[in-house]
């Protein structure tokens, strides 16, 4: 199964350059993932392409108008004759995780809509059925950038995309928690030398190591994550009782 995901935005030169490199460009020449980017103005209705206006209410900034977000949407379902999973970046949304991108990566059609300015008319979010997310408690000009860091989570995902997937299990956050410390060579860099237990070649041994150093950093780091993991493992136990 190929993900396809169509992502709309004002910027799209800013999107297109993040989809030609790297992991991105990697996927779809494998044919495992496609990636169409929109220009928002392209679905304007006026000779001036107009996207935005005013808020309703007054206030401060501009509003992205639902009419042409909508017909970019529906051009979009005409063609491909799906039913995509539709995702508006926004600050108010649900904060994207691992779990989250593992979540979309089982989807085959994704639609993308960045937002800008003072945020997106409201009936877009109702008429698409959409998901709100946010890739964190900061605000940014707009939403190309989250849009980029979801579609390369969600990509990387794909079976395949990766050269050894199993690096995967390495990823922070895999398993709720960080990632083990990695090292290479030279096994001694300026007073630094690798530890000894990753050179034993005992690989029982190394995923203890790893397991404990990634608990640890966890533990100091974040706390939450911590808590989170201990409770999983708890539930995750044998019961015992009679």
């Amino acid at each position: 199964m190929r993900l396809r995901i169509d992502i709309i935005t004002l910027f799209p030169e800013m999107v297109q350059c993040f989809t030609d490199i790297a992991i991105v460009k990697r996927a779809q020449e494998k044919s495992l993932v496609f990636i169409k980017v929109h220009n928002l103005r392209a679905f304007s209705s006026d000779r001036y392409r107009t996207v935005d206006d005013y808020p309703f209410g007054g206030g401060p900034g501009m509003v992205l108008k639902p009419e042409p977000i909508i017909r970019a949407v529906d051009f979009i379902k005409g063609y491909t004759r799906t039913i995509p999973r539709v995702l508006i970046t926004s600050p108010q949304g649900r904060v994207f995780n691992q779990p989250y991108a593992e979540q979309l990566s089982h989807y085959s059609h994704l639609i993308l809509i960045c937002g800008r300015y003072q945020g997106i008319d409201q009936r877009v979010v109702d008429l698409c059925n959409g998901d709100e997310i946010s890739v964190g408690d900061f605000i940014l000009s707009g939403g190309e950038l989250p849009a980029m860091i979801i579609t390369e989570a969600v990509t990387r995902l794909i079976p395949g995309v990766l050269g050894a997937d199993e690096s995967i299990r390495y990823d922070s956050f895999y398993e709720t928690i960080f990632g083990p410390p990695q090292y290479t060579r030279p096994r001694v860099f300026r007073g630094y030398q690798v530890p000894e237990i990753l050179t034993s070649g005992d690989h029982r041994l190394i995923e203890q190591w790893r397991r404990k150093q990634a608990l640890e950093k966890t533990r100091l780091v974040r706390p939450d994550l911590f808590s989170m993991e201990k409770t999983r493992n708890f539930e995750n136990q044998p019961d015992f009782r009679t």
